[in-house]
């Protein structure tokens, strides 16, 4: 597998911070990356002039030509396909998923060659391959375009799969995965892309690093994407009752940063893992059996698991009720300090 590397500071530092939404975040980190490369091409349905469906590629292709941001047919397969031949040809293709459940027709050339070529060539040939693919809901929208299907690819071996939360992340993180050697899913919060934040410079942090965003003696959180904001929010409230919660940002899902969340874990006794997606063979049923296994005799209660139900994702006017709120994150809260 390739290294985590870290994003090349060649841009000055001199223009940090900037306050940025998430989507225009992942704007600059994209251009910063064309500028530095030339062999950084993005392809995707609508992302030239149109800028996308959210507008995250907005105005790229008018300042580096249709030949490095391609307007693709509505072919998922086709797409990745094509990603993959210019990738074995030298270049480093950024595709764009249009939404999270668009990926399943580019599924086979994702988890068939994409992620085992390095391993079928015993490492002489290399994919380095970034898909973007914004995820979750709370958008109100309709079916297929709510879904969180990173254990997907977390689970695919040859995949690197990692989750921004913030402007800040958003902008360094795209960079860091479009310089990695092995293929990366990109993990977009679609609704976080309008939540504001400050970029500062480049972090010394490496791509598969978690992030602690709150320290707390208590209970461990353990979140990523969408559910980093609604844990900070749980913390807060949390304190008001006299219980500290410390959260985390996984930031990576494959590979997982166990260290930091295993010393955690160790201090605090109790750990909550929330997530959208459905809790049912989730991520948080794989760090719940590490944890177990590997802290068990520093456990206080059970390691807690807050997400979505075992059901298709619902309609949009009922989607509040199937997403992990903050009331459900203290609810699992109490239920740990009761223990």
């Amino acid at each position: 597998m390739g290294d985590a590397t870290t994003a090349t500071t060649a841009a000055s530092t001199a223009n940090y911070p900037v306050n940025s939404t998430m989507a225009k975040a992942i704007t600059t980190g994209l251009r910063a990356s064309m500028e530095r490369d030339p062999k950084v091409i993005l392809m995707g349905e609508d992302i030239g002039k149109l800028g996308g469906v959210f507008r995250v590629t907005e105005g790229l292709q008018k300042d580096f030509g249709e030949d490095r941001v391609v307007d693709t047919p509505l072919a998922e397969a086709g797409i990745m396909g094509t990603a993959v031949g210019l990738a074995l040809r030298g270049y480093r293709p950024v595709v764009e998923i249009q939404f999270d459940g668009f990926v399943y027709p580019a599924f086979d050339h994702i988890v068939s060659t994409i992620a085992k070529m390095r391993a079928r060539s015993l490492g002489h040939v290399e994919l380095p391959i970034v898909v973007r693919i914004p995820f979750g809901g709370g958008i109100g929208a309709v079916e297929h375009h709510s879904e969180s299907n990173e254990a997907y690819f977390a689970h695919t071996a040859g995949l690197r799969v990692v989750v921004c939360s913030n402007p800040h992340d958003a902008h360094w993180m795209i960079q860091q995965a479009i310089e990695c050697r092995d293929p990366v899913i990109f993990y977009e919060p679609k609704r976080r892309y309008w939540d504001k934040g400050e970029i500062g410079p480049a972090p010394s942090r490496g791509l598969f690093e978690a992030a602690t965003v709150r320290p707390g003696t208590d209970v461990t959180v353990l979140a990523y994407g969408p559910m980093v904001r609604t844990t900070l929010q749980a913390a807060q409230a949390a304190e008001e009752e006299g219980t500290s919660l410390e959260v985390i940002d996984l930031r990576s899902l494959s590979p997982l940063d166990m260290d930091v969340i295993l010393e955690s874990v160790r201090r605090t006794g109790r750990c909550i893992v929330v997530h959208e997606a459905s809790t049912f063979l989730g991520l948080g049923a794989e760090l719940a059996a590490q944890i177990q296994e590997k802290c068990f005799y520093s456990l206080e209660a059970p390691v807690l698991r807050v997400g979505g139900y075992n059901v298709p994702y619902p309609q949009s006017r009922i989607e509040e009720d199937f997403l992990p709120d903050l009331d459900r994150v203290l609810d699992a809260v109490d239920r740990l300090m009761a223990h």
